[in-house]
């Protein structure tokens, strides 16, 4: 029985709020112990999946089960728009079957939360969650449920954009500390929102409870539930081979360790590593095949232009975009009141026209890349560029040519963080029962970042009845004056 729970289940709802006005419970009954029955509070078990009241039936995990709190949770209307979000953006459209959604994901993040915690309890006092406050795992289970709830349409890709697009766990933020979502975490799970929030959007002016500090590893890092749902749910939509991972392995081999330097951590143990290894190379494979690839890209970055004209004219704001799906976002982008750049590409966007490649640029170019690269980070430059570009081809060209009509296709260089530990319960000779990823495979992150480094390219696309021209005008003309713009 789990703690606080009223064998009378009509008595439940007094008995909570009789809990909710009275004192914090006290320290011994707020951490998990060894037991059998991983006790929660307030009559609900400490992990939703011991008494379900609905399943979920997933294409990768079969049945999610669903606890009270959790139902009420997916049914709120910021939760369910993400069901309008498709999760890889605009690869549907190369793609036919990868139109599942932020939706899916979600709820496969937060299925994967609740088994990596179960594998971990049941390691007790030798490496699980013994003394860890069970309001952190309550926490954690909530923010893997929400942590892309606040996620624009086409997923990341407006927020290449810069300010005053906020980054979407910011908005994720306001959503969970306000509304419904925030009344159901507060009276349902006695939890502060602000808590919650933080797990998915860590504040540089508070610390985190230290036992939130601890399990948000498994949300956001080297190794966690977000990378482990997307890879292989984003390769079986796209039915490539890329994204396999063994992930009961890897979840079987977390445990919780001190490290060298007495700071806990989420460790795995050697049967972890090769699991682990499938995860970093599924994630580059699915870059360099699907993410990266050109004609998703070419969609991506028209409707960043499409967007930022829109913006700077006014006829759009920053927080009209909050709580649009993809389908409303084209609709919206489309309307007579949009300048004419916007409505020209959404219709192109509509119509599976792409932006095709005519220039595509190396690291092995050296400066010309780096000063390429720079202006990811630049939007408002990287716009004048592109239209000075434009104007300059269309006169030597002697033709007109829109502003919008070339664009430059920057991918975000990616982090490849492996600030793992794995532990050894009987180490090889020359080796210690705690070693950090680099000592214990002799990988670096840098054999990776390399990697990525000779394989992503810069392009420049444009409309498609300017395709031949400036690829034939390649050399004479467009790298020239490239280079003398930048």
């Amino acid at each position: 029985m789990s703690i606080g729970e009223n064998t009378n289940k009509h008595a439940r709802p007094k008995r909570r709020a009789q809990l909710n006005n009275s004192q914090p419970m006290p320290e011994h009954i707020t951490q998990i112990h060894s037991h059998p029955s991983w006790l929660g509070v307030e009559g609900y078990p400490l992990l939703p999946d011991e008494q379900p009241v609905s399943t979920v039936r997933d294409s990768l995990y079969d049945l999610i089960p669903l606890g009270t709190r959790e139902e009420r949770l997916i049914g709120t209307a910021a939760f369910l728009r993400l069901q309008g979000v498709k999760q890889l953006g605009f690869v549907y459209r190369v793609w036919p079957g990868a139109s599942h959604t932020r939706y899916e994901h979600s709820l496969g993040c937060y299925h994967l939360t609740v088994r990596a915690l179960r594998s971990l309890l049941q390691r007790g006092s030798q490496g699980g969650l013994e003394g860890v406050a069970i309001s952190s795992i309550q926490t954690l289970v909530i923010a893997a449920l929400l942590h892309d709830i606040g996620h624009y349409p086409f997923s990341h890709t407006i927020e290449e954009l810069g300010p005053p697009i906020i980054l979407h766990e910011q908005v994720g933020r306001t959503l969970i500390e306000q509304g419904e979502i925030a009344t159901i975490i507060e009276r349902d799970y006695h939890l502060s929102p602000e808590r919650v929030a933080d797990v998915i959007d860590p504040q540089k002016n508070r610390t985190l409870h230290p036992d939130d500090e601890l399990l948000r590893h498994l949300l956001s890092g080297a190794l966690d539930v977000d990378k482990l749902d997307y890879l292989p749910r984003d390769a079986r939509a796209c039915n490539v081979p890329y994204g396999g991972v063994d992930v009961s392995r890897l979840l079987g081999s977390l445990r919780i360790h001190n490290d060298v330097h007495g700071q806990r951590r989420i460790v795995v143990t050697h049967k972890g590593i090769s699991p682990l290894h499938s995860l970093l190379h599924a994630r580059q494979e699915m870059f360099d095949n699907i993410y990266w690839h050109h004609t998703s890209r070419s969609f991506q970055i028209m409707l960043v232009r499409a967007v930022q004209d829109a913006l700077l004219c006014e006829a759009l704001r920053a927080e009209q975009l909050i709580g649009l799906d993809d389908a409303a976002l084209l609709v919206l982008l489309a309307t007579p009141t949009m300048p004419d750049s916007t409505r020209a590409l959404a219709r192109e966007l509509e119509l599976r026209h792409p932006h095709k490649v005519v220039l595509e640029v190396s690291w092995a170019a050296g400066r010309l890349f780096h000063r390429l690269e720079a202006l990811f980070w630049d939007a408002g430059r990287r716009r004048r560029i592109e239209q000075l570009l434009a104007a300059e081809l269309a006169s030597a060209l002697e033709m007109e040519i829109a502003d919008y009509e070339l664009l430059f296709d920057i991918a975000r260089p990616e982090k490849w963080e492996m600030d793992v530990w794995v532990s050894f319960e009987q180490p090889p000779v020359g080796m210690e029962p705690l070693m950090t990823w680099v000592e214990a495979t002799g990988l670096q992150p840098d054999d990776l970042a390399r990697y990525e480094q000779h394989q992503r390219r810069i392009r420049l696309v444009a409309s498609e009845r300017l395709r031949t021209q400036l690829r034939n005008r390649r050399h004479d003309l467009l790298l020239p004056t490239l280079e003398r713009l930048l």
